[in-house]
């Protein structure tokens, strides 16, 4: 399939490995130039040199925390590719998980300031162009938690149901402009974030690797119901057909990849 975006230009965040880096192997195969970014110190390089044999791809190191740098991440695209018509924002971090009562100020600040905040900050870069031009795809990564919180996780669950809010209001106040904006709320997939948590749960329950993430697919994610942990790649094809004109007529639509998972909370 066509999806119409050849020649466009598009910015990842969040993308040195993952749903992020399988977004980028994406676009790039459906002809579209690609920047990635992620912190300094990460394998954003290496993730570079993986797709740079697919097409136009650079690599541009920053923090999304911190506004200077996001506006330098956006100023080293523009000189080097040109003005993005495509952002996808899939920079996060679990933050701070545990029992309410014990995440302080600090884990909550740190959480919201990077899932949430930094998604605001880097969206304010992208629309202005996007609305001179008349097009623009914007796709910000939720989660099934935003919908369905987990109790050792609320930091996060919020920052994710703030994505999800921040979304309908940014599709309703420039889709006129025929700057589209939607979620991909994926739901326990295959990517470093998860295999730490996998780890971590193996060595407390002193289970094996795959023992671990069988049995939180049965006690904590009971409703997925392909039992398996998904791919990038499902998550990435998602994110593609928002990003390309196929999705011409979708708006503040939040679709979810997690295998038909029904609303459940952790106890």
């Amino acid at each position: 399939m066509d999806l119409g975006i050849k020649g466009r230009i598009a910015l990842i965040s969040g993308a040195d490995s993952g749903m992020g880096k399988e977004t980028a192997r994406l676009l790039l195969e459906a002809g579209a130039k690609v920047a990635i970014t992620d912190q300094a110190g990460g394998s954003l390089d290496d993730a570079a040199a993986d797709l740079t044999s697919l097409g136009d791809v650079i690599a541009v190191t920053g923090d999304v925390t911190k506004p200077d740098e996001v506006k330098a991440i956006w100023e080293q695209v523009r000189e080097k590719l040109g003005e993005p018509d495509i952002y996808v924002n899939s920079a996060g971090v679990t933050g701070a998980t545990g029992d309410f009562l014990e995440v302080d100020d600090e884990g909550w600040q740190q959480t919201l300031d990077i899932n949430l905040m930094g998604a605001v900050r880097m969206c304010r870069e992208a629309i202005p162009a996007m609305r001179q031009k008349g097009w623009g795809r914007i796709v910000l990564l939720a989660s099934e938690d935003a919908v369905q919180p987990y109790v050792e996780e609320l930091a996060y669950c919020a920052s994710k149901a703030g994505i999800l809010s921040l979304a309908k209001g940014l599709s309703k106040a420039y889709g006129g402009d025929n700057v589209l904006v939607n979620t991909v709320s994926p739901a326990f997939i295959a990517t470093p974030m998860t295999d730490k948590m996998m780890r971590k749960r193996a060595e407390e329950r002193g289970e094996s690797f795959d023992e671990a993430i069988a049995s939180f697919l049965d006690e904590e994610r009971p409703g997925m119901e392909l039992k398996r942990r998904g791919r990038a790649e499902e998550v990435a094809a998602a994110i593609v057909f928002l990003c390309s004109e196929r999705s011409s007529f979708i708006n503040g639509a939040g679709l979810r990849v997690d295998s038909g998972s029904v609303f459940t909370i952790a106890t």
